[in-house]
């Protein structure tokens, strides 16, 4: 779970830190309207992924892992369960 709480806590911080960046980039040659606002949005969501994919690959890998581990943990114990019904 610990996992999972710091991948998702990095994606936004990444965000935000794009967000920033965009903004006062835009904040420069535009004038402040919801429409901006949008489009801020909008290129910090795509700016953020395209940044996540390549700086959070390990977090994202030890995420993975640790999904995996409690996939096979939950089968072990559904598979301990069957095993101790056909017993019965």
């Amino acid at each position: 779970m610990k996992a999972f709480w710091t991948y998702t806590l990095a994606r936004f911080a990444v965000f935000a830190v794009s967000f920033g960046l965009v903004w006062a980039i835009s904040s420069i040659w535009l004038e402040p309207t919801n429409v901006t606002m949008i489009w801020v949005l909008l290129i910090s969501l795509v700016v953020s992924s395209v940044v996540s994919i390549f700086v959070l690959g390990g977090l994202r890998d030890r995420l993975a892992q640790s999904v995996q581990e409690r996939a096979a943990r939950m089968t072990a114990r559904i598979e301990e369960s069957r095993r101790a019904e056909d017993i019965d």
